[in-house]
């Protein structure tokens, strides 16, 4: 929307831009018009009045030199001629002239049509007259239709200037409107693109205002899902604690007084009785194996030693048992590792290394495994490696994975897996120390 409302505005500006540059091209060229039309009557006009005073220049030369001498070196053809350049610039002017200049013009062809005729009369009598006469016919006709059309000649002139003044004019109102136009198309744009930032900034608020109160719940429900499965990890471990303790406790110490029965069960039978000793027999190897896999589910569970002996031996008993049971050799390595760590760090630890060799066992069918642990300041640092077949991180991702990863975060350490089909796997760990707390 918001886009859609700002190309239009822009569109709407580029348009009042455009018609705004149309209209003063126009007027510009309007204005040109005007202007060569001025210049032009202008020109013309001067061109008239020129030729007439030639005219009247030739018409007292002739008559007042003849009456000096008969050869005055002007005669009638040459004023003819210099009437001739008259009448072809009154012919020249131009055509797109008003109806008031036209009659003007055809008012200047009278006079001077007048004043051939005068010119004529006195060419006709003047060996007749005497010069005093010829003179005072000079100043009396000649003069008069010269006057008469220098007079007409300025009303032509003004007329010209009337209709430059307002044509100027009214270029100065069309241009004033056009200012006016765009004036208001840019004030109206302004004024619209100033609402559309009002409404665009209140409906971002808006936005960023339910975002908040979205990533803000986000937060809380991300929390909440942390402690949750921070109180599920640890109701885990101690469900696992819990049973251990009652397969070692009870059910270990029932079967073992089982056994101690069947003993003195055994010493009560008599010797020739094989039936009964063999059934016994029996029953004692399946009580012993019973009480065998009570202790390794038990120690499975929840190792004595992690609590007992600490981190790094209960990691070594481990490492044995995933040996014992499968074809992988798993060695352990460790350097500086405290046995004061906390409760939850130790967990953790044992945790992710039990399932990093569970995962190495049984999925990547590795031959050999290393474990190491190393603690530094503030920080310790586990590494499980296996020269199994790998897999790819980014695609396949278990609940072991996920499980490791969320006892790691809970804690606020990293974890990092690397592999690739064909080239093993590594597991690495780092755990911050000091963010531990006994339990």
């Amino acid at each position: 929307m918001l886009l859609l409302a700002f190309g239009g505005l822009l569109f709407l500006m580029i348009v009042a831009g455009l018609a705004a540059l149309h209209s003063l091209r126009q007027l510009n060229n309007i204005e040109q018009e005007v202007n060569q039309h001025y210049s032009a009557h202008s020109q013309a006009l001067t061109t008239i009045l020129i030729s007439v005073h030639v005219y009247h220049g030739q018409i007292e030369r002739y008559l007042v030199l003849s009456a000096a001498s008969s050869e005055s070196g002007v005669d009638a053809a040459d004023v003819l001629e210099c009437g001739a350049s008259v009448h072809y610039a009154l012919q020249g002017y131009p055509a797109d002239k008003a109806p008031e200049e036209q009659a003007l013009l055809s008012e200047i062809q009278h006079e001077f049509a007048e004043q051939e005729h005068s010119f004529a009369v006195l060419v006709a009598h003047r060996t007749r007259d005497r010069p005093k006469d010829r003179q005072q016919s000079i100043n009396e006709q000649m003069m008069l239709h010269r006057a008469n059309i220098l007079q007409i000649s300025r009303e032509v002139s003004s007329l010209n200037d009337k209709e430059l003044v307002e044509a100027k004019q009214s270029l100065a109102v069309s241009f004033q409107n056009v200012q006016t136009r765009l004036m208001f198309t840019v004030s109206l744009s302004l004024l619209t693109g100033l609402l559309m930032s009002l409404v665009g900034g209140f409906y971002i608020l808006r936005l960023e205002r339910q975002g908040r109160i979205r990533y803000q719940e986000l937060v809380a429900s991300r929390q909440e899902l942390e402690s949750l499965s921070a109180r599920l990890v640890d109701a885990q471990e101690e469900e696992r604690r819990s049973i251990s303790r009652e397969l070692h406790d009870e059910v270990g110490q029932t079967l073992g007084a089982v056994l101690v029965d069947l003993g003195q069960l055994s010493r009560l039978i008599p010797p020739e009785d094989n039936l009964l000793r063999e059934q016994i027999t029996r029953i004692k190897s399946a009580a012993e194996t019973a009480v065998k896999s009570i202790r390794d589910l038990a120690l499975l569970l929840r190792p004595p030693m992690l609590d007992d002996l600490g981190l790094v031996p209960a990691l070594e008993w481990q490492a044995r048992e995933i040996s014992r049971r499968g074809d992988m050799e798993v060695d352990v390595d460790s350097e500086k590792v405290s046995e004061q760590l906390a409760d939850e760090v130790k967990i953790c630890v044992y945790r992710l290394v039990q399932e990093a060799l569970t995962n190495a066992a049984r999925h990547s069918s590795a031959k050999h495994a290393k474990v190491s642990i190393v603690q530094s300041v503030g920080t310790i640092r586990v590494q499980i490696a296996d020269d199994g077949i790998g897999f790819s991180p980014e695609r396949v991702r278990g609940m072991g994975v996920l499980g490791m990863e969320e006892r790691v975060k809970r804690l606020g350490g990293s974890l990092i897996i690397e592999s690739a089909p064909g080239k093993g796997t590594i597991v690495r760990a780092e755990i911050p120390v000091e963010h531990s707390k006994p339990i």
